[in-house]
């Protein structure tokens, strides 16, 4: 139950903390109908959705070549460090077989002989099967960040697959300035930048970090329509409109926007939990996000909560309010929020953040 959202005061920062390696991949009873999402827009939208770069060479402005890896190797690598894990983590859920050992491969944890797919490509050569089977074990999105020549990290590889209001598409290649300052984040380049790049530079094999973010999404009212997403965890449709005319950042879809009904019933927490860990052997830095969508309706009956949310809304700062699309929402949730805070007869309990 994340609701990483604080009283008072919004502050601009990274908000990362230190990971325990036991908290790296979360499974929950989602996992069935996250798969289900997941398979059918990797079957639909293929290079869209996963996909691995080639090595390339950028021309910077002051004409000095910029030479990146490809994104192969990282992904190859993720897949067996996903089956690694999860073999250990949840023993119950997946199984995995063993190659004999074999020069050209990789040992496994440990000195362990190297995990064999049962897929019919092997995973260990083929670099965008590889990110395809690594996006379907799991309910996260991943991105496979390579570091280039200049010292910065450019976005190579990744299975961004549910990710809700931006496309793969529109970002694969760049750097992390480019992927930041088209998204319009407020407040990165005086804020976040420097340290964000000083981070990615710094990060240790044997640190990886957790952060979480958080927004608010219009989802469809109630339909008699069959779905297998209702709730568009996918892609935002019904505030963007159609994923294939997008054009490329928030309110930009070309033709008419969509005509919105916006009620404590149709609004949700979207909340995502992102973590950062460098892999050991090709020195890319896997980055995984995986979201959670809660029904305000549900989130407001949990003690504290719905006061705490509405004073976070308060508290966002004019950019803010613009990057999280708050001009369409806003007045509804916190006339919601306030009225079910009122209806709160005893002083709740206090969690930690980001709970």
């Amino acid at each position: 139950m994340y609701r990483p959202f604080r009283w008072g005061e919004y502050h601009v920062t990274m908000g990362i903390r230190s990971m325990q390696w036991g908290e790296w991949i979360e499974l929950d009873d989602q996992y069935n109908s996250y798969h289900r999402i997941r398979k059918d827009r990797v079957e639909r939208k293929g290079e869209k959705v996963v996909q691995v770069l080639s090595p390339l060479t950028r021309v910077r402005d002051d004409g000095e070549p910029v030479h990146i890896g490809g994104g192969a190797a990282a992904a190859i690598e993720l897949v067996h460090e996903l089956a690694e894990y999860l073999s250990r983590r949840y023993p119950m859920t997946f199984e995995i077989t063993r190659h004999p050992l074999m020069a050209d491969y990789p040992a496994g944890w440990g000195g362990a002989t190297p995990i064999k797919s049962s897929e019919k490509i092997d995973i260990q050569r083929e670099g965008a099967e590889a990110m395809r089977i690594a996006g379907l074990l799991i309910q996260d999105d991943l991105a496979l960040m390579i570091e280039g020549s200049d010292g910065g990290y450019y976005f190579m590889a990744g299975a961004i697959i549910v990710p809700g209001f931006w496309r793969m598409e529109d970002k694969i290649g760049m750097n992390m300035q480019q992927i930041h300052m088209s998204g319009n984040v407020p407040q990165y380049e005086e804020k976040l930048q420097l340290s964000l790049e000083r981070f990615f530079r710094r990060l240790a094999v044997d640190k990886p970090v957790v952060r979480n973010n958080y927004f608010v999404q219009i989802s469809p009212p109630p339909s008699d329509t069959p779905s297998i997403d209702p709730d568009e965890l996918a892609w935002g449709e019904n505030v963007l409109g159609s994923e294939d005319e997008y054009g490329g950042t928030k309110g930009s879809s070309f033709g008419s926007p969509p005509v919105l009904v916006v009620t404590p019933q149709t609004l949700r927490l979207r909340t995502e939990r992102q973590t950062l860990r460098r892999l050991p052997r090709s020195g890319a830095i896997a980055f995984t996000v995986r979201t959670y969508l809660v029904p305000v309706e549900e989130l407001a009956q949990e003690p504290g909560i719905a006061a705490r949310f509405a004073s976070a809304v308060r508290s966002w700062p004019e950019g803010v309010r613009e990057y999280k699309g708050e001009r369409r929402y806003g007045e509804v949730l916190v006339r919601y929020l306030d009225e079910m805070a009122g209806r709160e007869k005893e002083e709740a309990e206090v969690k930690p953040y980001p709970y």
